[in-house]
C-alpha cells in the first residue's frame, strides 16, 4: 500500500541547483580556457589560485549529486511500493547508462562515429541505482554498514595500486580506478574511457539514501537543522584532521611548498579520479552543512536555483549541446575546417576543441553566465510542464 505523496524537500531542490549550475563552470572551462587540454587546472607548478578554486568548487558537483540522489531514492521509498521503486531503480538505472553511451557521449564528443564512449557520473549514477535496488531487499542498517565500510575503506586499495608491479586491468579500472588513462578497445576506432568508478560513487549513494532518514517526521526542521550543522562541521574537522596527518584517506599528500598560498592549495588538493575519502568527506560536509541553512529560505535566490534542481538531468543534457555548439561557432568564428577537427579527436574528446586556442578565465565566467541565464527560461518552462503533467509517466525518466 502507498504512503500518502509528499511535497518534494526544496532544500534538496535547491542545493541541487546549486551544484548544477556550478558543474556548468567546469565544462565552460573544458571547452572554452586556453589551458584546458594543455595543463592541469590543479598543477601546482603552472596553475593561479583563481583558476585552481574555480576547479576545486566544481569538485563539490558530482559527489553531492550521487549523494542527492541517494536521498531521492530513500525518499521515494516513503511513497512507493517495494515492487515500485525496484522497478524504477532498474529501468532508471539502465536508461540512465544508456543515455550516457548515447545521448551524453555524442553531446560532449559532437562525433557520430563513436570513436570514445566515456562513462561519467551519468553512468556510476546509473550503475549504482541498478545495485540500490537490490540492496534495498535488505535493512536500513545492512545499507549504512556497506556504505560506511565502501566509503570509509576504499582508499586500503591504493595500497595495492601503489606497489610498483602492480596491474589494475578492466574490472580494477571500472570498480575502483578510473580515470582518463583508463581506455580500454571495445572494437575496431571505438574505445571505452572509464571516467568513474562504481564502487566508491556507490557507497556515496548508499549514505546519502540513509542520510535521507533525516527528512521523515521523526525530526522537526529545528532538530534536523542542528543535526546538519554538527554532522557538516563534524565531517570538515574529520577532513582537516586526517589530511593534515598524511596518514589515510587520499592517494596523493600534501606537501609543503615554497609559499603559504601553495602549501594550502597542496592540502585542497584532493584525489576526484577515483573520489577519495578526503574527497568526500570535504565536500559532503558542505553539502550537509548548507542544507542547514536552505529549508526556510524562501526568495528569488532560492527559486532560481531550485528550478535547475527539479530537472537536473533535463538540464545537464542540454547544457552540453549549448555550450559545444557555442565552441564550434568559436572554432568556425577562428578560421578552422573540418578536418582540422577530425584530426583533433585523435587528441581530444571533445570535437572543435583546439588546444591552447582558447580564452581567458574572465571570458570562461562571462561565457557560463550567459549560458547558465539562456537556460533558465527553458528550464522553467520544462519544470512547470512537468508538473502540470503527472499523468506523463516517461517525464520522470527526465
Amino acid at each position: 500500500m502507498k504512503t500518502i505523496t509528499k511535497p518534494r524537500i526544496e532544500s534538496i531542490d535547491i542545493l541541487r541547483g546549486i551544484v548544477m549550475v556550478i558543474m556548468a563552470l567546469d565544462h565552460t572551462r573544458d571547452f572554452f580556457h586556453v589551458t584546458a587540454w594543455t595543463d592541469d587546472p590543479l598543477n601546482l607548478q603552472t596553475t593561479t589560485p583563481a583558476l585552481f578554486f574555480t576547479r576545486l568548487i566544481t569538485h563539490f558537483c558530482a559527489p553531492i549529486f550521487v549523494f542527492l540522489s541517494g536521498t531521492s531514492i530513500f525518499l521515494q521509498s516513503q511513497r512507493k511500493t517495494s515492487n515500485e521503486l525496484f522497478k524504477f531503480l532498474i529501468i532508471r538505472g539502465l536508461w540512465l547508462i544508456f543515455m550516457e553511451v548515447t545521448f551524453v557521449t555524442f553531446a560532449i564528443a559532437f562525433d557520430i562515429y563513436f570513436q570514445l564512449i566515456v562513462l561519467q557520473v551519468i553512468w556510476a549514477i546509473g550503475i549504482s541505482m541498478i545495485i540500490m535496488a537490490f540492496l534495498l531487499k535488505t535493512s536500513y542498517r545492512f545499507i549504512l554498514i556497506i556504505g560506511l565500510v565502501i566509503v570509509l575503506g576504499h582508499n586500503l586499495l591504493d595500497i595495492l595500486e601503489a606497489a610498483p608491479d602492480f596491474k589494475g586491468g578492466f574490472w580494477w579500472d571500472i570498480s575502483h580506478h578510473g580515470s582518463f588513462s583508463a581506455m580500454y578497445p571495445i572494437s575496431e576506432g571505438h574505445t571505452l574511457v572509464l571516467m568513474y568508478p562504481f564502487l566508491p560513487w556507490l557507497g556515496l549513494m548508499l549514505l546519502g539514501y540513509c542520510f535521507g532518514m533525516f527528512f521523515t517526521n521523526k525530526y522537526i526542521q529545528s532538530q534536523r537543522k542542528n543535526l546538519f550543522i554538527k554532522i557538516g562541521l563534524g565531517m570538515l574537522a574529520f577532513f582537516i584532521v586526517l589530511r593534515a596527518s598524511n596518514l589515510y584517506g587520499d592517494p596523493f599528500p600534501w606537501t609543503q611548498q615554497d609559499t603559504a598560498i601553495k602549501t594550502m592549495l597542496s592540502f585542497l588538493k584532493i584525489n576526484k579520479y577515483p573520489p577519495s575519502l578526503l574527497y568526500m568527506s570535504l565536500t559532503i560536509g558542505m553539502a550537509i552543512l548548507a542544507l542547514a541553512f536552505l529549508e526556510k529560505i524562501k526568495n528569488g535566490f532560492a527559486a532560481f536555483f531550485r528550478t535547475f534542481g527539479r530537472v537536473a538531468f533535463f538540464y545537464y543534457l542540454i547544457h552540453w549541446f549549448v555550450l559545444h555548439s557555442l565552441v564550434l561557432l568559436y572554432f568556425l568564428a577562428n578560421g578552422h575546417n573540418q578536418k582540422m577537427a577530425d584530426e583533433l579527436l585523435q587528441t581530444v574528446p571533445q570535437k572543435y576543441v583546439v588546444p591552447a586556442d582558447g580564452l581567458s578565465l574572465p571570458s570562461v565566467y562571462l561565457i557560463w553566465i550567459a549560458v547558465i541565464i539562456a537556460l533558465f527560461p527553458l528550464c522553467k518552462w520544462y519544470d512547470k510542464y512537468k508538473t502540470t503533467h503527472p499523468e506523463k509517466w516517461w517525464l520522470s525518466y527526465l
